[in-house]
């Protein structure tokens, strides 16, 4: 698949953008699930935690349309 820039309200953008906003929103629903039951209490770190499963996330979004 050809990554070519989305029209949202007349304004083209990356899709890589947009792509960021949906891993954002997946990572923010992990985040409430792990906290609810004391997920994040048994890392060392917990910031540095959520930014590597964002980036795993946004990776795989990216890897999952790329191979469409």
């Amino acid at each position: 698949m050809r990554f070519t820039d989305i029209n949202l309200f007349g304004v083209y953008v990356a899709p890589v953008s947009v792509m960021m906003v949906a891993a954002w929103v997946v990572t923010i629903s992990l985040r409430r699930f792990a906290a609810r039951f004391g997920l994040l209490r048994h890392v060392w770190h917990p910031s540095l935690f959520v930014f590597a499963v964002y980036m795993i996330v946004l990776s795989s979004i990216v890897l999952v349309i790329a191979a469409r």
